[in-house]
C-alpha cells in the first residue's frame, strides 16, 4: 500500500473547498491500493513525510510568499527529511488574491532541494475557484497516486 500525504494550510472556505477537491482526486475508485494521510502544515511532522511515497502541498499566497504555516513545516522537516524523499512525486497547489508566483518559486526552491518530482506544473488559481479549476485540482492530485501505482 502506498500513501499520499497532503500537506495543507487552508485557512480559508476557498482553499477548504481546494483541500476538498483534493482529497476527492486521490479517493477516485481507480486509485485503489491508495491511501491518503491529510495533515495541516502546522501539525505534519517529518514522521509523516518519511511514511509518505509521494506528497501534494496546498498553500494560500501570502504577501507573495507561501503561507507561514507551509513555512514552518519546511523549517521542521527539511533537514530530517533531506535525502530520503529525493525521486518521490509531488504535486503543489497555490491559491492567492491575485498573484501566486512567489509562493510556487519559493516551494518549488525547496522541493527542487529534497529532490521531490513535479507530476505536472504547479497549480495557480486566484480569486473564487470555479468548477473546471477544482476538477483539474482533483485529476493532478489523483496524479501523484497514479505516478505510485505505475
Amino acid at each position: 500500500m502506498s500513501t499520499v500525504l497532503v500537506v495543507h494550510h487552508a485557512p480559508s472556505p476557498r482553499l477548504r473547498r481546494i483541500l476538498e477537491a483534493i482529497e476527492t482526486g486521490l479517493a477516485h475508485p481507480e486509485l485503489e491500493g491508495i491511501d491518503v494521510e491529510s495533515v495541516p502544515a502546522l501539525a505534519t511532522t517529518d514522521d509523516h513525510v518519511l511514511r509518505a511515497d509521494g506528497l501534494v502541498l496546498l498553500t494560500p499566497a501570502n504577501f507573495g510568499y507561501m503561507s507561514g504555516a507551509l513555512k514552518h513545516f519546511f523549517d521542521r522537516t527539511y533537514y530530517t527529511c533531506e535525502g530520503a524523499v529525493s525521486g518521490r512525486p509531488y504535486a503543489l497547489c497555490v491559491h492567492g488574491d491575485n498573484d501566486t508566483s512567489g509562493a510556487v518559486s519559493s516551494v518549488e526552491r525547496i522541493a527542487t532541494g529534497w529532490g521531490l518530482t513535479a507530476v505536472a506544473p504547479a497549480t495557480e488559481l486566484t480569486g473564487e475557484p470555479g468548477r473546471d479549476q477544482l476538477e483539474t485540482v482533483s485529476e493532478i492530485a489523483a496524479t501523484v497516486a497514479a505516478h505510485l501505482l505505475g
